[in-house]
């Protein structure tokens, strides 16, 4: 009987732990279904943010949104402050113009192939990149961890450059995209290299939208793929 008794007394506590410990995983999977707050999404930029050349709903912010709602996040407001030819300098004034809110919780900063088109000074890139970051950090409430930063696409292999020192292109594109890095790095902020999707346009011309500069709906599409599991790791909780 005693045998009986201490079996039984085992056998309690780890059934009443495993249903417990059942119950609390479902109730924490339930919860975090039912309690998601909607992710609002703020994409700063110029020409390859606003989608010049396509419809605006296949832009890459906005295809963003919509595979972020594929895969079950609450989507809200997606605010896109871009222009095509903007500088970084152009964008800041654009900013000021938007005055967006201090509470997105998601935002993007991809800015700076017209300074290179233009020939600015590369200082002027270097200054104004980092003001525009921490910009972007205080939009998303101060908190670094909800930003991310995206390359600058090679524009050099495409039919538009052909005329114009592809090669050249490329290595200064290089060059603003290590500045980019460099800065997101001493923020801890994730840096989304697209530009080697970018370069594909060279073989596959439907990659590029009908001005045979901007990117497709496709090349936006692949560019998402890239940035989904940086993304979505920024919006777990």
């Amino acid at each position: 009987m005693n045998v009986s008794v201490k079996t039984g007394f085992k056998f309690f506590p780890v059934f009443f732990f495993v249903l417990l410990l059942s119950n609390c995983d479902t109730k924490v999977k339930k919860t975090a279904s039912e309690s998601a707050e909607p992710v609002s999404y703020l994409a700063l930029g110029d020409s390859y943010t606003i989608g010049t050349g396509i419809e605006q709903k296949n832009n890459y912010p906005n295809q963003l949104a919509d595979s972020l709602a594929t895969l079950g996040f609450q989507m809200d407001t997606t605010l896109i402050i871009a222009t095509n030819g903007w500088t970084t300098s152009d964008l800041k004034n654009g900013i000021a113009e938007h005055n967006p809110s201090s509470d997105f919780d998601l935002v993007s900063l991809l800015i700076g192939v017209n300074n290179q088109y233009q020939w600015l000074d590369i200082e002027l890139y270097k200054t104004e990149f980092r003001e525009l970051l921490e910009q972007a950090i205080g939009f998303a409430g101060g908190d670094s961890r909800n930003v991310f930063v995206i390359s600058i696409p090679n524009y050099g292999v495409t039919p538009f450059a052909q005329s114009k020192e592809p090669e050249t292109i490329r290595r200064k594109i290089s060059e603003y995209n290590s500045i980019a890095e460099d800065i997101s790095g001493e923020y801890d902020i994730p840096f989304i290299n697209i530009t080697p999707i970018s370069e594909v346009a060279e073989e596959d011309l439907s990659l590029l939208a009908s001005d045979e500069l901007h990117p497709s709906a496709k090349m936006y599409s692949m560019w998402v793929e890239e940035m989904l599991p940086t993304v979505t790791h920024i919006l777990e909780p």
